[in-house]
């Protein structure tokens, strides 16, 4: 894998990090996307895309994955909804998305390359136009064409793409429905996690309502206004409710289960090219629904 180092110099001193490496890089949203896969490293350092670069700091980037970060290798997944300019995933747990750190081969993306998955700047994940955590199972959307990644893209922008979770969560919120709004950042020690508390902090909301009351832990709906890593978790732990299983912001284990509560339930949209509505759901998984039993009896 090729890594390149810049040193910034005193004209580029007050840049943002992503405009700093468009030149370089080609694209300003190349630039972006290396970084939020976490493969640019600001004095050893992994930075937000909003840092301002200081004279002397030494940019180093990872251009790309490894040779054989291309290999396909069997990667579980079921197709929700497909037709010749799209496909909604049902991904389950476990399955990385595309590739990034620590995650070159064996991804979502690599695998779907070869069902026609198409369109965006970085051929590595061909058609991804939104994510979900390697633990967090359920639907995403995937683009076949440039034109539909942007229409799709777009969409996401507008917040015409409606994306409802399933978490259960510990505790009982106080009230049945509700909005969180906090901004959400890189944390400031840890930089692994995202924090309502962190660096660079980018508008964040997350709308709640109750689906179930159980004895000591509460099952919602979730719908995002917003989609910032770890949104759901960071929010929900944030007002006191951590989800369920959560090995980084709640508590693991919780009935039984070996990753968070959260699964991707919904997805409501309009076609990008014919114009109607696609609206697919994907019930739990076995792993939660028997955590969902064993909170029932608790």
């Amino acid at each position: 894998m090729a890594v390149s180092e810049v040193v910034v110099g005193d004209e580029a001193a007050g840049t943002r990090l992503d405009v700093f490496l468009a030149g370089p890089l080609g694209s300003r949203a190349r630039a972006q996307s290396l970084i939020e896969a976490g493969r640019v490293r600001v004095d050893g350092q992994v930075r937000p895309k909003r840092h301002l670069v200081r004279t002397g700091e030494r940019v180093e980037v990872e251009h790309g994955p490894p040779a054989d970060a291309g290999q396909v290798r069997e990667v579980p997944y079921e197709i929700a909804y497909e037709d010749e300019h799209l496909l909604v995933v049902d991904k389950p747990a476990g399955v990385v998305v595309h590739p990034s750190r620590g995650h070159w081969t064996g991804t979502l993306a690599q695998a779907l390359a070869g069902r026609g998955a198409g369109g965006g700047e970085e051929a590595w994940r061909a058609g991804i136009v939104h994510r979900l955590d390697r633990d967090t199972s359920g639907l995403l959307v995937v683009a076949k064409s440039d034109e539909v990644h942007r229409a799709l893209k777009a969409l996401i922008a507008s917040r015409g793409l409606r994306r409802e979770y399933l978490a259960l969560v510990d505790g009982h919120p106080s009230a049945r429905s509700g909005t969180i709004d906090a901004p959400i950042g890189r944390h400031r020690r840890d930089r692994v996690l995202m924090s309502i508390d962190g660096d660079q902090p980018r508008e964040a909301r997350t709308h709640f309502e109750i689906e179930r009351l159980l004895p000591s832990a509460t099952l919602l709906r979730v719908v995002l206004e917003t989609g910032r890593t770890h949104q759901i978790r960071v929010h929900m732990a944030a007002i006191g409710h951590p989800v369920c299983g959560d090995k980084q912001y709640g508590v693991a284990d919780r009935f039984g289960l070996g990753r968070q509560f959260l699964h991707a339930a919904r997805l409501r949209f309009e076609h990008p090219v014919a114009g109607t509505p696609v609206d697919v759901s994907s019930p739990l998984p076995a792993d939660l629904a028997t955590a969902l039993e064993r909170a029932a009896e608790d």
